[in-house]
């Protein structure tokens, strides 16, 4: 079924109230999803960092998220965490961010995935990722029921190289399309594309696109349209979503 748009989907679930606005192409019964009904416990994010990391991939879904405690009654906790080294990485851009917390995504609901350094192979980034293996290893095995994996950008190729996107609807940076594809993902034509436990997007900035989709999701489409409200932004683009109508 072709990709719904977004910004639509989200008025028509504040009026509505509905729980199955968007319909998908695939069922999606034998992955777990959650609702913004099902769980009471507190919401938990983490997003992953690593040396080469573009700034406005993890900044944008770490704001989106954070804003989202003002919104809604469920507890909501954001960090950051890296799989492995010190607590501090330095980002594409020169940014050193201290006091990452220790790799723990059997305590985390969401794991965000972002990206970095794709078109420069031999600099800190995603390709350096990727060869020292550590960070595809520890995404692997970090999968389990209940753990939605996020990745946006870039970040959707050390998803790839764990093996999480092969056979799957995803999505990426126009640049690593077809190395996704390559690589086994089901490509699709969209900015965030939901297929249950695992949500990915294409491109730097659609971290807002994905955080904001998410926290529709889980936390309701009221606590999404009021967080654009509060940044002062439209989300754009569509969504296409593996949910059983």
């Amino acid at each position: 079924m072709p990709p719904v748009d977004r910004r639509n989907v989200l008025r028509a679930s504040t009026a509505l109230g509905a729980a199955g606005v968007l319909a998908g192409a695939a069922p999606a019964a034998a992955r777990q999803r959650s609702t913004a009904k099902e769980r009471t416990g507190p919401f938990r994010v983490q997003v992953v960092l690593f040396d080469g990391v573009e700034e406005l991939d993890f900044a944008a879904p770490y704001e989106v998220f954070s804003a989202a405690r003002f919104f809604t009654s469920r507890p909501v906790e954001v960090g950051y965490v890296r799989a492995s080294g010190p607590p501090a990485v330095t980002a594409a851009f020169g940014t050193r961010v201290q006091g990452i917390g220790p790799w723990a995504p059997d305590k985390a609901d969401v794991l965000v995935v972002p990206g970095g350094g794709y078109a420069r192979r031999e600099s800190p980034g995603v390709w350096a990722e990727i060869a020292r293996g550590t960070l595809p290893r520890a995404l692997a095995e970090a999968a389990r029921p209940g753990l939605t994996i996020a990745a946006l950008c870039t970040g959707v190729m050390l998803c790839s190289a764990a093996g999480l996107t092969r056979g799957r609807p995803c999505t990426t940076h126009h640049r690593a399309r077809a190395d996704l594809e390559r690589q086994g993902g089901v490509l699709k034509t969209a900015r965030v594309v939901d297929d249950g436990d695992l949500v990915t997007a294409g491109g730097i900035t659609s971290g807002l696109e994905l955080a904001l989709w998410i926290v529709r999701r889980e936390l309701g489409a009221d606590a999404a349209t009021r967080i654009e409200t509060m940044l002062e932004y439209e989300a754009r683009g569509t969504v296409w979503s593996s949910a059983p109508a």
